[in-house]
């Protein structure tokens, strides 16, 4: 049992660690309990396997050397650095730095996290996020944090001092305040009156339309604004940003949980951001991602039966999907379903199910690690010969004829 000095050291040390690192920080104490926690990242349900990490990160630490730092890497591919706590010879838990990545994470990085776990399919857009959201870490600098970890844990943690010096005096003529003055107005002024165009265009996808407009943020721009800090007034921009393109990708027709997940990964993404480049690319990107979404999962055009019947066969896609159950779950008659769900959509919903499942299934027959019969059953089919007929239905061939497809396709490359 660790005394209340010491734990109260311990905060410290893991709030220095978590402010400097950007990366969740967590004390865990010997009967795998988490006593102190700065964290940030919102882990998917699906994966916090906290116990048994926790379990094994202890039982590993208390038998090595007190100066050790455990590079750890869990059944999801999350990656840690853990730092036994010691007093003299007693062990008291650990200090662990993460989750992180060492490398950007591909496709197949996380259709094998979700074959090899047994993952529903449904969680895919969730996971997808949720690792994209995650801080790259390479060796050097995860040794770096494994060796600061090490000796902040090791020695009596020292109580800094803070002093200061009054400001120098301003240097701002009276016209200089009113030209930033004026030229702030004018800012106000013109993002209000492009926040319904740019809106409007989030909310229909229009990839053009948002290049047109001109959001992007130059260095030199905000450097005029905010001489002192220019990148963390960018960063505020950019969170407004991220804001506007969520409300309007709800306007747009997309079920809240995609919404949630999009706008929480740039939330991270952005104060992650170490310079202004790097800011710039997140914005490009987090545009385009908005317009996709919207594209790919606005049900603005349904009426609301067929919108309820098509959120609910997305975000159960590896469930059993049946007219009836679906008809049920949205308080409807299934024949009507049927008929209204026809004619909006185009296909019947046993079609528009096997559909997704089958383009699904595309993303996992690219890792050739994945067997077709996994696959089958990761996507929601019960029989692969079923899957197979599904597949070739709509795709002109075979699962294993796609996959050799594939292989081909690479292997020219």
């Amino acid at each position: 049992m660790l005394a209340a000095d010491r734990l109260k050291d311990l905060n410290k040390i893991c709030q220095i660690v978590f402010s400097i690192s950007k990366i969740d920080v967590r004390y865990i104490n010997e009967e795998d309990t988490a006593l102190i926690q700065k964290v940030k990242q919102n882990i998917p349900a699906v994966l916090q396997n906290f116990e048994d990490d926790f379990r094994q990160i202890n039982d590993y630490l208390k038998r090595h050397p007190t100066n050790s730092f455990y590079y750890y890497i869990n059944c999801f591919r999350q990656q840690y650095i853990a730092v036994g706590i010691w007093n003299q010879t007693t062990y008291n838990g650990f200090i662990m730095a993460g989750p992180f990545l060492s490398s950007v994470p591909g496709t197949d990085f996380l259709s094998s996290i979700i074959s090899e776990n047994k993952i529903p399919i449904s969680e895919q857009t969730a996971l997808q996020e949720f690792y994209e959201s995650l801080s790259v870490v390479h060796n050097s600098a995860s040794n770096s944090i494994g060796e600061l970890l090490v000796n902040l844990c090791s020695n009596i943690f020292i109580e800094a001092k803070l002093i200061t010096s009054d400001p120098p005096p301003s240097s701002q003529s009276k016209e200089s305040i009113k030209t930033l003055i004026d030229e702030n107005k004018h800012i106000i002024e013109t993002v209000y009156r492009q926040e319904q165009e740019f809106m409007q265009a989030i909310m229909t996808g229009d990839k053009e339309k948002i290049q047109n407009i001109k959001v992007n943020i130059h260095d030199t721009y905000l450097e005029n604004r905010v001489p002192e800090s220019p990148i963390r007034a960018s960063k505020n921009l950019i969170l407004v940003v991220n804001t506007l393109c969520r409300v309007a990708a709800k306007y747009g027709g997309v079920h809240p949980v995609y919404i949630h997940e999009i706008s929480d990964k740039y939330a991270i993404l952005i104060e992650r951001a170490p310079n202004m480049p790097h800011l710039n690319k997140v914005v490009e990107v987090m545009l385009d991602e908005y317009c996709d979404l919207v594209k790919e999962y606005s049900t603005l055009h349904y009426s609301e039966l067929v919108k309820k019947a098509v959120d609910y066969i997305r975000l159960n896609i590896d469930s059993p999907l049946t007219l009836h159950g679906i008809a049920d779950a949205i308080h409807a008659n299934p024949s009507h379903l049927s008929r209204k769900f026809k004619q909006e959509t185009g296909q019947s919903v046993i079609d528009f199910i096997n559909h997704k499942r089958v383009e699904s299934a595309k993303i996992y027959l690219h890792n050739k690690q994945n067997s077709i019969t996994d696959v089958a059953f990761i996507v929601g089919f019960n029989d692969v010969n079923y899957f197979s007929r599904v597949f070739k239905k709509f795709t002109s061939m075979t699962p294993s004829q796609y996959m050799k497809q594939h292989k081909r396709k690479n292997d020219g490359e």
